[in-house]
């Protein structure tokens, strides 16, 4: 006879005390609005979630439409703001059409889950983001894993596909390593097997291309057609949010079939008008772009690791132990930097994440180089 348990909880203690003898434990840090911490873990890329004119485009918004959206998009959750702000990232991204979601999780989870379904391979990159993982797990497609970057394993799997359709899924540029997708490479094996490529740009908007304009659109691949792209209003655009970029039958499909689309409320007000703001800095100033990846470039070269595809650069560390270590010496001596661990890291090797702010001084960089070292030189 199958013995009940009469805690219910007492598994999650159990699973709780594996993952602190394995150094996997994870805890809310509550950031103070006057840190002195040099940040250098955030995602605000071009430095514009401080801005005047980003945060003057919340307030406005804030002040003329409410707090909140009042619904879903489908219902009363659509302003007019949402409506320029839709326009406005689809011009600067090259796009027929755009479609804002309440965050970018939601955006890959809508697009995904919504051009895919029981007829259908998904073919995703190893190193993909935890949301395109969970969308492809909710798609009821067969998914393919393939290794990072590897598009003959991909061109393999459209090959050998029973499925009437298929879906290539990658990052543009991958959240932990820093490194783009071979977005040429993986657009003409699509073409070939018929396969619809959808393409996380969460971190490369902004910082790829001359004007920001993202990894697809700089390579000249935004009029095509059979290219889906979703993207974060919450990185480089320092607001919230997420939207998917593409074709009018594919933003129509979504309007009718994504499910966080239809049946979530409507991103807020302040949000939209702060990320409508900071394209409008972005059309202006396109050469934040550029610092980014110079100073991105410039932490790279000095602590002796691959020169970035944007504004990620990743150290190896070894352990989870090591790496939570090296990221509290860091913030001890006033940096704040990223540590990714198992399973953020599919690989089970564990990294400071650094991430480089087009509004970094020669003094931050120095001081930032400094630090690092030094706290990776006592491991």
């Amino acid at each position: 006879m199958r013995r009940l348990l009469t805690d219910p909880l007492a598994r999650l203690r159990e699973r709780a005390d594996e993952r602190e003898a394995a150094g996997l434990r994870r805890r809310l840090r509550f950031r103070r609005a006057d840190t002195p911490l040099l940040d250098l873990a955030g995602n605000d890329y071009l430095g514009l979630t401080r801005d005047p004119r980003v945060i003057a485009g919340g307030v406005e918004a804030l002040q003329r439409w409410g707090a909140g959206s009042t619904g879903s998009r489908l219902v009363t959750g659509s302003t007019e703001l949402h409506g320029e702000l839709e326009s406005a990232l689809a011009a600067h991204c090259e796009a027929q059409a755009a479609l804002v979601f309440s965050s970018g999780y939601l955006a890959n989870l809508g697009a995904i889950v919504a051009l895919s379904g029981p007829d259908t391979l998904v073919v995703s990159d190893a190193h993909n983001h935890a949301s395109v993982v969970d969308a492809c797990r909710l798609s009821r497609a067969r998914v393919a894993v393939v290794p990072h970057r590897d598009v003959s394993g991909i061109e393999r799997a459209l090959d050998e596909r029973s499925e009437h359709a298929a879906l290539v899924v990658s990052d543009a540029v991958f959240s932990v390593d820093g490194d783009a997708a071979p977005i040429v490479a993986l657009h003409d094996v699509c073409q070939r097997a018929g396969a619809l490529l959808v393409v996380d740009e969460a971190h490369a908007l902004g910082v790829v291309g001359n004007r920001g304009e993202g990894l697809v659109a700089a390579h000249g691949l935004a009029g095509a057609t059979d290219i889906v792209r979703t993207v974060t209003l919450s990185k480089a655009l320092g607001s919230q949010g997420g939207a998917v970029l593409g074709s009018i039958d594919v933003i129509e499909h979504l309007v009718d079939a994504a499910r966080p689309f239809i049946f979530d409320t409507g991103l807020a007000p302040a949000c939209v008008g702060a990320a409508l703001a900071a394209l409008r800095v972005l059309d202006v100033e396109p050469q934040r772009a550029s610092a980014a990846r110079g100073n991105a470039g410039r932490l790279a070269a000095a602590l002796g690791r691959p020169n970035s595809d944007a504004a990620v650069v990743a150290v190896p560390v070894g352990s989870p132990e090591a790496a939570l270590a090296a990221a509290e010496r860091c913030a001890a001596a006033g940096v704040h930097v990223g540590c990714f661990r198992p399973p953020s890291v599919p690989d089970g090797v564990s990294r400071l994440r650094l991430t480089a702010r087009a509004d970094l001084t020669d003094v931050d960089l120095e001081r930032a180089i400094q630090v690092v070292a030094g706290a990776l030189a006592r491991n």
